[in-house]
């Protein structure tokens, strides 16, 4: 209806969080004592925003005069304003009778409107449709505070989020906020208390609520009260760390997290390379994608509910005993609000062996598989299968494993002075692979010391692929093929290495992302 009460279109594309907005949302959290999200505190400062403007507006109007109602009885000189008209305003200036058999008695009041003219209305009338037509209802429905935090929701939360960062007086852990005056006093014996109940667990990740248990902070708080407050004064120690994926708060101590998970294992640690990304065609683009390597600048433009992505394996992630954490793979494994660790747990899809792992968010891998790639005995290139688990915080991971066979792969022999030869031998394979980056390895260990050795990237590039050249009788090579071979001494995304060959003349093009090195 024309009258209701609304706001701008962009009302809350535009506002700003005042002082009174961060005051009334600490008083409710004084009042609750319970810890929530900015979603939560969205949904209430839309609440109150929302009868901020109608009270306001509702003062504005009954400023004017009486609210004109056709059950109403008025006089001459009433000021009245009409929500029917947009809540004009105007005067009463003469009343009489009406006359109608069918409405019974009634009044006809002649009312000076605020622009000059002049209308008639019928008041005293009991039954008429404006008589049961609820504006408050309709304003309800055109300002539903769920609505408003669906469509608006993301925004309102970061500004609160702002504003409660500048708030000394406010507290947050875990993705929930409180105010610091309420929290319960957490003493050095209390944390000295859940490090050794952290202890007795010996790495296992426990919830705060089973650390309350021995912490002994004081019989008859708010429960929630006393889990924040303990939240907190964890968090400030760097003892410990909080590793719970996002909707669950989980603790665990630094020092008995596994090294690969405190310090980035060697074999997937980057020395940044300067290229020009620029000169990577539409082709090396859509294979860095293909290839879910951590370290690529991909957009992670991919459908939200991906359900499976199947890896092909490189060498530092084999030997890491890890998965990358790709634009693509980063969908199915869980996520964090805070916390740069987090603990879940990898199921087998074959076997039904649950593996403990851990999600380095900050770095981009995956750990907790390196005795289950060394049981199934698989090889770089050996491919992986990666989809959601049927509970919260389990993926399921399964490698396409065959009985073993021997079969024509291409194998990586390291020569006496470290030179790195490749030949096809027949192998014993115990998994699907994928063809371009397939590579036996008989020694893993025997790669170390290569990886100490500092030549150029292109001197290094040069070298692979002249000895994989001699594998074809084309003599060239296949991005992906060299992609997977350079990273058997060193840790390299594809971006780089394709605008090398992209770049550089002595690496020739012949077609379909197949290089040959034109020899001096």
């Amino acid at each position: 209806m024309a009258g209701n009460f609304s706001l701008s279109l962009d009302y809350w594309k535009t506002l700003q969080i005042t002082s009174q907005d961060v005051e009334v949302l600490h008083t409710h959290l004084f009042e609750a004592e319970t810890p929530l999200t900015a979603r939560d505190l969205a949904l209430i400062f839309i609440e109150t925003r929302v009868k901020f403007e109608r009270d306001a507006r509702a003062k504005e109007r009954q400023a004017g005069g009486k609210t004109f109602i056709p059950r109403g009885k008025f006089n001459i000189g009433d000021n009245l304003v009409f929500p029917a008209l947009g809540w004009e305003k105007g005067r009463i200036t003469a009343t009489r009778s009406g006359v109608n058999p069918d409405a019974g008695e009634f009044d006809v009041i002649t009312v000076a409107l605020a622009d000059g003219s002049e209308k008639m209305f019928a008041a005293g009338l009991a039954n008429h449709i404006l008589n049961e037509e609820s504006f408050a209802a309709a304003e309800e429905e055109n300002l539903n505070p769920e609505t408003i935090l669906q469509e608006n929701g993301i925004e309102i939360e970061k500004k609160l989020e702002i504003a409660f960062s500048n708030d000394e007086s406010l507290v947050k852990i875990a993705g929930r906020w409180f105010p610091r005056g309420l929290l319960i006093n957490v003493n050095e014996g209390h944390l000295n208390l859940a490090e050794a109940a952290l202890d007795i667990a010996q790495g296992e990740p426990q919830p705060t609520s089973a650390l309350l248990k021995d912490v002994e902070l004081p019989a008859g708080v708010n429960s929630k009260l006393a889990e924040f407050s303990l939240n907190y004064a964890l968090q400030d120690d760097e003892r410990f760390d909080e590793v719970g994926p996002s909707g669950e708060v989980l603790w665990c101590l630094r020092r008995l997290e596994p090294g690969a998970v405190r310090e980035v294992p060697a074999p997937l640690r980057y020395e940044q390379i300067k290229y020009d990304r620029f000169v990577l065609d539409e082709a090396m683009l859509k294979l860095e994608t293909q290839l879910d390597d951590e370290l690529s600048d991909v957009d992670g433009t991919f459908r939200k509910d991906v359900k499976e992505v199947t890896i092909s394996l490189i060498y530092p992630h084999l030997r890491a005993g890890t998965l990358p954490l790709s634009a693509r793979t980063r969908l199915l494994f869980p996520t964090a609000i805070e916390s740069p660790r987090v603990r879940f747990t990898l199921v087998d899809g074959k076997s039904g062996l649950r593996m403990p792992a851990w999600a380095v968010l900050e770095h981009g891998y995956v750990f907790g598989l390196r005795d289950w790639y060394k049981n199934l005995q698989l090889i770089p290139g050996s491919l992986v299968s990666v989809k959601r688990g049927q509970k919260s915080g389990e993926v399921i991971v399964e490698a396409r494993t065959q009985r073993s066979s021997k079969d024509w792969v291409r194998t990586l022999i390291v020569g006496a002075d470290g030179g790195l030869v490749f030949a096809m031998l027949k192998q014993a394979i115990t998994a699907e692979f994928n063809d371009r980056m397939a590579i036996y390895v008989p020694d893993f260990k025997a790669l170390d010391p290569l990886w100490e050795k500092k030549r150029t990237f292109e001197e290094l590039v040069v070298s692979v692929m002249r000895e994989m050249t001699k594998l074809t009788p084309q003599g060239h090579v296949h991005a992906q093929e060299l992609y997977a071979a350079v990273n058997l001494v060193r840790r390299v995304p594809p971006a780089p290495l394709f605008a090398l060959l992209a770049s550089q003349p002595r690496f020739i093009h012949v077609g379909d992302l197949h290089f040959r090195l034109e020899e001096a």
